[in-house]
């Protein structure tokens, strides 16, 4: 969760205080008497990268803003510093694969010295422990890359004993000698052997499978695993001092809390990219092609669009601004490269583009950036007609977005959660809706201040959260202005990815009583909030060409709590009807999963006036809810895989025993062939869907039902009308236009995307002339584009079973 403050002057006090007492705080153990135990100096590692000349200050302010202004207020001291190399060291190695343990007994004075290290000195980090293992990791990351390689030329990779490769090594010993090591990468190298190998050779027909290993398989299967590790190595050993920083200083936030990040200036500006909704580039997705920078996609209506002179599949060999000297970007860092390309609304930029289609040929497109709009991740709804005439509503909201400005290239237009969906709540009431899910399903949080608004959508007012600091202050966030827009039947969606903003408005409507909320047992328990401090301040240039951005702090200051006194940290918001779902069962998700998460506590509630809308339907909500998930095909699959899973679990491992890969293959394939093939019997929804978005929220009417089918025919219909009749029990399509264009190919796709259950649809054409009248009778293939959700379906009944209880005006009444 975020709130974003004023830069708190006082700081600068506690820096001068910082100074005075620095010699006091190193003390208890000179910094220079552990030096010996680095294996590397302060100079550049043998991937040449040394500490930028501002780094050893970053470092140094970082940790002083954790230790003076996170929720804990705790100096760094011999624990933390524990968790800070353990972290470290998780995070360059999270397979515990490539360090060794003898590498891990070498640092062990660093593990136990990093506070005195990184505050002992004047005002300034010792960077050397960072490099020196980030050196180290590079090392063994070559070893490993070396040995995979001599496998992939020389091993026939056998597959015929019983042995097995570990899945998760994530919490398992580091090998103890390069012995160990490169027993685990041969295995792992021989499990990514058979999965391909399996690819190629297994093949199913009609439920008969073929087990034959194509000639060229075995030169195909060792070409992709070279290129794969090669890429892989690239992307952990391509690095420069600013990526090692990042990961460095982000293993000393996460000691004091998961959610306290250091942000170098592009993380930075990634996130406020995610907050704002919007960027200033030349609207192009981009991806690493083996070295190259790519084109992936591009965003509609942006500069390269406009261009046209640019298309997916393009590579960018180089990136200039304005009329300065082109940089080479052939095996840059991606980001790097995102870095050059983005820039200030209305300044130019020249790329060196080899196009996709010749790749010896070269041009030089000059661009305008532009700010890109992320329209795909604003909030929108669905409005679903019953065949019953019940009309309910559907509002996905991907995450609370609000302005954040973390960079100097322009003003961003506004975009706020809140006003979203008040525009969609405005339109789908005007459709008359008798009730509305909000899904909040994977929604990471956001902005605190637009959680509160969002809430207030949905009551008269009254307090929404509690915060509590450091200090043990209380502050209270009540709704600001009251204008709660819907009043209706309310049921709110969670799962394990719903999180901060989230967790906080889920709470705030449970316990008001506003709205029943169904999902997974729980959210994921993220109650913290914090506070982004810009490191600019704090961080002035050491030399004339120290011109590098300082960076982000984004420090934990609080926790939050529910109005009736509960955290919202570690334990989340529990479900009041639970509905099957596999994410419940994984160990890796949810706050708990973390490390050094805070631990949940109450406090004091608050006064609020608790709304009786829920409870006394709660039991017969479920009961009902329990009946249809019973019997439901989609849960029992959720089910099987959740038995499945948790087998999985136990033994977190694979066979590399080809026989018993085989098997197992054959098993899946089956079994997901069957699921496919009974869900592709199923009648498709009678229901009628309208898609709003906030692009076409505010226009009269309602755009057309989604279809169910998908065709690839462009479709216009601006000159012509089509009138339906029946002629023995099949459907007459009369078509009046006069225009040839629109005749046999356009017209069969109008009624693929508008008559969706007609195989044989009948067409008489009118005022046409007669060479462009197709046959009698004509067959357009269709493709089925229905994919259920079945937590989305149920929360949708048991919405209509909340409709059908709750009488009618209740949500107008409150309890005292």
């Amino acid at each position: 969760m975020l709130r974003t403050l004023m830069q708190n002057k006082s700081f600068l006090v506690l820096l001068m205080a910082v100074a005075a007492v620095a010699c006091l705080w190193a003390g208890c153990k000179s910094s220079e008497s552990i030096h010996a135990a680095i294996p590397a100096t302060a100079g550049p590692t043998s991937a040449g990268l040394k500490p930028g000349p501002n780094d050893p200050r970053i470092a140094y302010v970082t940790a002083r803003l954790l230790e003076g202004y996170h929720y804990l207020q705790r100096p760094l001291d011999r624990d933390l510093s524990i968790k800070f190399f353990d972290g470290y060291i998780d995070s360059l190695d999270p397979r515990h694969e490539n360090f060794l343990q003898s590498d891990l007994d070498e640092f062990a004075s660093i593990r136990t010295n990093l506070d005195v290290l990184t505050v002992g000195g004047h005002a300034t980090a010792e960077l050397a422990p960072a490099y020196a293992i980030y050196d180290r990791f590079a090392a063994r990351s070559q070893q490993h890359f070396d040995y995979v390689n001599d496998l992939l030329r020389q091993d026939k990779f056998k597959f015929t004993a019983d042995d097995r490769v570990d899945l998760d090594r994530r919490h398992d010993a580091f090998p103890k000698d390069l012995d160990a090591a490169k027993q685990l990468w041969r295995q792992w190298l021989r499990y990514e052997y058979l999965s391909e190998k399996l690819a190629s050779e297994v093949s199913e027909t009609n439920g008969t499978f073929t087990v034959k290993l194509p000639p060229e398989a075995n030169t195909n299967i060792i070409a992709m695993l070279t290129k794969h590790y090669r890429l892989s190595h690239r992307s952990l050993t391509n690095v420069d001092s600013d990526a090692v920083l990042q990961i460095y200083l982000n293993a000393l936030a996460h000691a004091y809390d998961p959610h306290s990040d250091y942000f170098g200036a592009p993380k930075a500006q990634d996130f406020s990219i995610d907050m704002n909704l919007s960027l200033f580039g030349i609207g192009a997705q981009l991806m690493d092609d083996d070295g190259y920078c790519t084109i992936h996609e591009l965003v509609p209506g942006g500069p390269a669009v406009k261009s046209k002179q640019i298309k997916p599949n393009d590579r960018i060999l180089a990136v200039a601004q304005s009329n300065n000297v082109p940089v080479d970007a052939v095996d840059m860092d991606l980001e790097k490269v995102v870095q050059m390309i983005r820039g200030p609304k209305g300044t130019q930029v020249r790329l060196t583009i080899s196009p996709g289609e010749d790749r010896t040929a070269r041009k030089v497109v000059t661009l305008v950036r532009d700010e890109i709009k992320l329209e795909d991740k604003q909030a929108h709804a669905q409005l679903i007609v019953q065949p019953d005439g019940k009309r309910l509503g559907v509002i996905n909201l991907p995450s609370f977005y609000a302005p954040v400005g973390l960079n100097d290239d322009g003003a961003a237009t506004p975009k706020y959660c809140s006003t979203d969906v008040g525009k969609l709540i405005k339109k789908l009431k005007s459709e008359k809706v008798d009730g509305i899910v909000m899904d909040l399903r994977s929604n990471p949080g956001g902005s605190l201040d637009e959680a509160v608004k969002f809430t207030g959508l949905f009551i008269k007012d009254g307090p929404v959260v509690l915060a509590r600091d450091s200090s043990s202050r209380v502050m209270v966030d009540s709704v600001p202005d009251p204008n709660q827009m819907y009043d209706g039947p309310l049921v709110v969606m969670i799962n394990h990815f719903s999180a901060s903003a989230s967790e906080i408005a889920a709470a705030a409507l449970q316990d008001y009583g506003r709205a029943v909320v169904v999902g997974d047992m729980q959210t994921h328990g993220k109650g913290t909030v914090q506070e982004l401090k810009p490191l600019r301040p704090y961080v002035w240039p050491a030399t004339p060409t120290a011109t590098n951005d300082p960076g982000t702090l984004k420090i934990t200051k609080g926790k939050f709590y529910r109005v009736s006194g509960g955290s919202t940290q570690f334990k989340g918001v529990a479900s009041d009807i639970i509905l099957p779902d596999i994410l419940d069962y994984l160990t890796y998700v949810g706050e708990k999963a973390l490390d050094n998460p805070l631990p949940w506590d109450t406090i004091q509630p608050v006064s609020y006036q608790k709304l009786n809308l829920v409870q006394p339907y709660l039991e017969e909500l479920h009961r009902r809810s329990d009946a249809r998930v019973t019997t439901n095909q989609d849960y029992s699959y959720i089910k099987q895989d959740i038995d499945e899973y948790q087998k999985l679990q136990a033994d977190r491992s694979a066979t590399l025993n080809e026989h018993d890969a085989i098997a197992e293959k054959e098993r899946i394939t089956l079994r997901n062939k069957e699921r496919q093939k009974e869900r592709d019997g199923r009648a498709l929804p009678e229901a009628k869907i309208y898609e709003l978005t906030m692009k076409n929220v505010d226009d009269p009417g309602l755009p057309d039902p989604k279809s169910f089918y998908v065709t690839n025919t462009v479709q216009n219909y601006a000159n012509f009308s089509v009138e339906q009749t029946y002629s023995g029990g099949s459907p007459l399509f009369h078509v009046y236009t006069n225009s040839a264009a629109y005749a046999p190919e356009v017209v069969p796709a109008y009624l693929l995307s508008n008559h969706l259950d007609q195989s044989d649809v009948k067409i008489d054409y009118t005022n046409l002339p007669a060479m462009y009248v197709p046959d009698a009778t004509s067959k357009p293939a269709m493709t089925r584009s229905y994919d259920p959700d079945p937590a989305l379906d149920e929360a949708e009944r048991i919405l209509q079973d909340y409709i059908t209880l709750l009488p009618k005006g209740a949500t107008l009444t409150a309890a005292h």
